[in-house]
């Protein structure tokens, strides 16, 4: 938890503000922000490890303190959880909402995981550094538009540029929803990065032809959760009501047809047409039985770059989010296999991180074996090898496992082959495409001992990711062995 409201210099938000007589337009208007560096995000990620102080958080804001009584707050009066939502935003994001009593009061924590999870799943499958511009969308808004707001907070998501807008885009179907999330969009100054857009019941759930954009870097959804009135009412019945769920929401928010299941499944269909213009699709889920079906559905449908975790928030609130990608860029195994809950350990993505061995050095050091480590790498037929010598590890990509006798041997006869041709022939492979990414580390356990690891970023074939380890094995034995480590 914050120990000081957090101040609008912290994270700046919003594009620069026009004059109410400026003829000048939105998009010629420079950028004058600084957005904070990804270090910047071990602030918002330590934020809930411990439950809230309500004390502390009375006497930092004195609308919350009006609702406490010593360190307690009533949890069974929605007006008190409604006040600590807006408090926790004020202080901890800068963030302002309005909300409606018939409205669902959104949990901070719950709603602030996902963000989280999001972070990573984006930052861990690219090449770019962590905190790049990117453009999401967030289907089924709610009241508070709370998803984008903390999104916009903590990392440049949308943003002005010159001549172009890059949105997070929201649609729902309840009007009243809408007038809110526009309303909070507004109450924040973010209209230029935030547009809510009303949809039709049957309207496609990712309208990017609708809206004329042609790619988007994620969306984002947290269905309701039943099929009817009657199941969430017997749901209700059979738990006690935790803290987190003392505002009670409408049923357009919480009933939808088919369930939390039946709404994801619209979004895979569509996912199956679009593809590749969105790079992550990502649902968050109420039941493990929703993302043991999702994880299923996924695999029959050949889909083998997803991943899976849980959020727990305190003792009671588990959430599961599922995310799935047609593209190649792995994320890390963390982000990818982030719960133990799934009861088939084959619907859990593949390992994708490894150590692949230790070993002692004879002699000449770390550098110098690392230095002859790399060299073997680079030796290899690779699009690119980027080795840093301070940290002992390098990034590569290749064509496909181009370290294997059988892969060189096929190349030279392709080689051979147009060269009596007399022209280029089809070898079944694009140039310059890359199958496979990987890096790869090596660390001091001590003194005269290392471990060697790698990680896969790319591809979608997992044999190549198996095959690329035992050529790191026997590399790195064979250079401690004196031998120049070619592999089979």
């Amino acid at each position: 938890m914050s120990s000081k409201r957090k101040h609008s210099d912290d994270a700046p938000r919003a594009g620069p503000s026009i004059d109410g007589n400026s003829t000048t337009a939105l998009e010629d208007q420079p950028m004058a922000v600084t957005w904070p560096v990804p270090s910047a995000d071990n602030q918002f990620k330590d934020l809930y490890l411990k439950p809230p102080d309500f004390k502390q958080l009375a006497l930092l804001d004195p609308d919350f303190a009006a609702y406490v009584k010593g360190r307690d707050l009533d949890f069974n009066d929605p007006t008190s959880v409604m006040q600590l939502t807006k408090t926790l935003l004020k202080l901890d994001f800068d963030l302002k909402i309005e909300l409606p009593g018939d409205r669902l009061c959104p949990p901070v924590a719950n709603r602030h995981n996902y963000i989280l999870w999001l972070k990573g799943l984006l930052d861990t499958s690219s090449y770019e550094p962590p905190g790049r511009k990117l453009v999401g969308l967030d289907i089924g808004t709610g009241a508070s538009c709370i998803y984008p707001l903390l999104g916009c907070a903590q990392r440049p998501w949308s943003f002005i540029a010159t001549g172009n807008h890059q949105l997070m885009i929201k649609s729902d179907i309840d009007e009243k929803n809408l007038e809110y999330a526009r309303k909070n969009v507004k109450l924040n100054d973010l209209e230029a990065r935030i547009k809510v857009v009303s949809r039709k019941p049957d309207a496609q759930l990712i309208p990017l032809d609708d809206l004329g954009i042609e790619s988007i870097d994620f969306c984002m959804t947290n269905p309701p959760f039943y099929e009817s009135a009657d199941e969430m009412r017997r749901s209700a019945s059979k738990k006690s009501r935790p803290p987190s769920t003392a505002c009670t929401g409408s049923e357009v928010e919480m009933v939808t047809a088919g369930g939390e299941v039946g709404f994801v499944e619209r979004i895979l269909a569509e996912s199956l047409v679009l593809r590749g213009r969105v790079q992550w699709y990502t649902a968050m889920l109420g039941f493990l039985s929703s993302a043991t079906k999702l994880l299923e559905e996924l695999k029959a449908h050949g889909i083998d770059n997803c991943a899976v975790t849980e959020f727990v928030q305190g003792s009671k609130t588990r959430r599961w989010a599922v995310a799935w990608s047609f593209g190649g860029a792995r994320p890390a195994q963390s982000v990818a296999r982030g719960t133990g809950s799934v009861p088939t350990r084959a619907l859990l993505p593949p390992v994708t991180e490894v150590d692949v061995l230790s070993l002692r050095l004879p002699g000449g050091g770390v550098g110098g074996f690392a230095s002859r480590f790399s060299g073997a790498i680079g030796g290899l037929e690779l699009l690119s090898w980027d080795w840093d010598v301070e940290k002992f590890e390098g990034v590569g990509r290749a064509v496909g496992n181009v370290w294997n006798r059988a892969w060189r041997r096929r190349k030279k006869k392709r080689e051979v082959e147009s060269r009596t041709a007399g022209s280029e022939r089809d070898t079944g492979e694009t140039p310059g495409a890359a199958g496979f990414g990987f890096l790869v580390w090596v660390k001091v356990v001590r003194q005269d001992e290392v471990s060697i690891g790698s990680r896969w970023l790319e591809g979608h074939d997992g044999t190549i990711f198996e095959s690329f380890q035992g050529f790191l094995k026997t590399t790195a034995q064979a250079l401690t062995a004196g031998r120049d480590g070619e592999t089979s």
